[in-house]
């Protein structure tokens, strides 16, 4: 059976509510207080799959110790037929019927470990990152409020997707406490900047797409080839600091604005796994260039959902809930676009969606969209308001894809703003 058939049980227990059926299988990252040193698994329910014990175990045919490694990137390293080998292969070992490890007391007790007694790590060893534009509904609504109401795009948006090339030393674990960072700050009638704390600290919604293949300096990619290069997808969080971005951006675009800190979540959904949710995006006019030209469906049928809490809520509040359907510019024309100038993409990238956001008041992905840039503050429950982020607000982002009662999922990537030291 394929790994992705709804009909498959697992012999694990698994709430139908679960982000994590033994349809999805997303990797990670963990360790545990017994044995620190991290080693890649994979979610089933609440319980994590030690992969490492399973092939120590002679259970999983891959080479030596590629699953008792702090990062992914080695089994990435391995290609398309790897990747969907594995992924059938633990399905296959998890099933309800299979007795091969169900009915193993002792390699049980050591490969399945609930989730509660885990440390989750960064997932891949990040060899770049790329963050773009890729939302129509967000590049109008920015460009609303910064530029023409009338003709809120700029002339290249509807031809590239645009991006820039962010740090991948500061892309962190969901959990990691995000601190307010200091940038050089001019506000309108001033003579001059100063150096201080942002005081306009912001989430962005995306998705970021991991690649898992590389390609060579000076090649080019086809659809196809850009397609079979993605491994998998993590939520993301690209925070921003839109007082240090706006007076920095002019002529060269973002830069210690976003550079401090991206939050990913611990779990790399897999291509495989978001299969049976893959659907057509939105037109393109006019039509791209041919060397963007898609002809399959490369968007994904992925609900989203922004949580907010502060420090005086009791629970959180969702102020965004959107969908990646509606990304412009698809991941696959992304990565297309990146190689197109001879750019070598290596196993480990990471690129950023952009922020997402939806044709509606309540599917904004940013607060700069929400507050109208600050104009229209955002009511909370209990009173507060919110403009951007203060000190103490968490911020949490989740996903899904659900149909006919089968739900993959990414869990949450979580941050708390700290105070700027």
């Amino acid at each position: 059976m394929h790994p992705n058939d709804p009909s498959l049980r697992s012999f694990v227990t698994v709430d139908p509510r679960s982000d994590f059926p033994i349809q999805n299988l997303p990797y990670g990252v963990f360790s545990t207080a017994s044995q620190p040193s991290p080693r890649i698994g994979v979610a089933i329910g609440e319980f994590v799959l030690d992969l490492a014990a399973l092939a120590s175990a002679g259970l999983l045919d891959v080479p030596g110790d590629v699953f008792a490694q702090g990062a992914i990137n080695g089994f990435m390293a391995l290609g398309l037929e790897a990747w969907s080998a594995t992924r059938a292969r633990i399905s296959e070992v998890l099933r309800h019927d299979n007795p091969e490890l169900r009915d193993d007391a002792a390699l049980r007790a050591r490969a399945i470990i609930p989730q509660r007694d885990v440390t989750l790590h960064l997932p891949l060893q990040v060899a770049g990152f790329t963050d773009f534009y890729s939302s129509k509904q967000h590049a109008t609504n920015v460009g609303a409020l910064f530029r023409d109401k009338a003709d809120p795009l700029l002339p290249n948006w509807l031809h590239i997707p645009i991006g820039y090339n962010g740090r991948a030393s500061t892309v962190v674990v969901s959990g990691t406490a995000i601190r307010r960072p200091h940038g050089q700050l001019k506000d309108l009638g001033d003579a001059g900047p100063r150096f201080a704390p942002s005081r306009r600290l912001d989430f962005e919604l995306e998705i970021g797409v991991v690649i898992g293949q590389a390609s060579e300096l000076g090649e080019r990619l086809s659809e196809a080839q850009a397609e079979a290069m993605i491994f998998g997808f993590v939520l993301l969080n690209d925070w921003s600091a839109r007082d240090i971005q706006q007076w920095e951006y002019v002529p060269l675009g973002p830069f210690q604005g976003k550079a401090f800190a991206t939050s990913i979540s611990p779990w790399i959904v897999t291509r495989e796994a978001l299969e049976p949710f893959r659907v057509q995006g939105p037109a393109q006019e006019p039509a791209p260039l041919d060397y963007l030209a898609q002809r399959g469906a490369n968007n994904y049928d992925l609900a989203l959902q922004v949580d907010l809490r502060t420090p005086a809520m009791a629970a959180p509040a969702t102020i965004c809930a959107t969908n990646f359907k509606y990304m412009y510019w698809s991941s696959v024309q992304q990565l297309m676009h990146h190689a197109s100038s001879g750019c070598a993409m290596r196993v480990g990238d990471l690129l950023g969606s952009g922020t997402i956001s939806g044709p509606g008041p309540r599917e904004r992905g940013s607060l700069l969209e929400i507050s109208s840039n600050g104009a229209e503050p955002l009511a909370l429950p209990g009173g507060e308001r919110r403009s951007f982020l203060e000190d103490g607000d968490s911020v949490s982002l989740r996903g899904w894809c659900e149909r006919d009662g089968l739900r993959i999922g990414f869990g949450a990537v979580e941050g708390t703003v700290l105070p700027a030291k």
